[in-house]
């Protein structure tokens, strides 16, 4: 049964295995948008992209203008990476019209087996912990598995905006 868990560099092989089946396509949830794949199949690169994953979710960790701290989290099944979650602790304008708190994405693999909807589920308690008494969660209007996962953890649709759905899912 996959689970929620701190990255890790132990996981080194399987997360590259995951990263490779998109292709390039965008991985929401998975942070290391600066991080070139090439570079995270050395250990040691990947070691301090797992390191910084983990530093992210401090309010004092220096980032990137328009980025906020956040949590990362694995779905994992034994040693094998299923996916990745983000959980970001507060809006600014762009998370609030079109990104969200929670992101998150399963390799295309692991698709249609109800990892992203189990993973959803236990991110809510993680985010109440974090003070988060309702999370946004957004989706493409065309992306019909994304919509079922959130409305299938209790997501109520408010609004489209700049083609996201905009859906509120309460933490308690």
């Amino acid at each position: 049964m996959a689970t929620l868990i701190t990255p890790d560099p132990r996981l080194h092989t399987s997360w590259l295995e995951g990263a490779e089946e998109f292709a390039g396509a965008h991985r929401d949830g998975g942070g290391g948008e600066d991080w070139p794949l090439e570079k995270l199949r050395d250990p040691e690169e990947f070691a301090r992209f797992v390191d910084q994953l983990i530093a992210d979710a401090l309010p004092e960790t220096p980032r990137k203008a328009g980025y906020v701290p956040c949590t990362y989290l694995w779905i994992a099944d034994g040693g094998t990476v299923l996916g990745s979650l983000a959980i970001r602790h507060e809006l600014n304008e762009f998370l609030l019209n079109e990104g969200g708190n929670i992101g998150y994405s399963v390799r295309p693999s692991a698709r249609r087996r109800g990892h992203a909807a189990q993973a959803l589920k236990d991110s809510l308690p993680i985010a109440q912990a974090l003070g988060l008494k309702r999370v946004l969660l957004t989706c493409d209007e065309d992306n019909a598995g994304s919509r079922a996962t959130i409305e299938k953890n209790g997501g109520v649709y408010e609004d489209s905006r700049n083609g996201k759905r905009r859906y509120w899912i309460d933490t308690h």
